[in-house]
């Protein structure tokens, strides 16, 4: 089953849930501000992506810049900063079996389906 982490309130993040929509492929959403992911479940997630944990922090967001930025931080506690803070994990991203992608354009879904 593919699954697509997403935030309704970003534009590009809707623009990847209707690329899936129209990809005829089943798929779950995960609004992941609702429901945040735990540190095992984003040791997994980042796994899948093959980047190193930084790559999915949103560095411009306000609690990063005002709690983080300039920080020397483990890669544990980078990942702890987003089960703290879910709104630093960059949107969207797609996930199918071990594969991941941060679907930034919505086209990289392709990639991995």
């Amino acid at each position: 089953m593919i699954t697509i982490y997403h935030n309704p309130r970003c534009g590009k993040s809707r623009e990847c849930l209707a690329f899936m929509e129209n990809s005829n492929q089943k798929f779950e959403v995960v609004k992941y501000l609702e429901k945040p992911l735990n540190l095992n479940e984003l040791y997994d997630l980042i796994t899948k992506l093959d980047i190193k944990p930084i790559e999915v922090i949103r560095t411009k967001e306000s609690i990063w810049i005002q709690n983080y930025k300039g920080k020397t931080l483990s890669d544990t506690e980078i990942i702890q900063s987003m089960v703290d803070h879910p709104i630093l994990m960059v949107r969207p991203i797609v996930v199918n079996g071990n594969k991941a992608v941060i679907a930034r354009p919505s086209e990289k879904v392709k990639e991995i389906i």
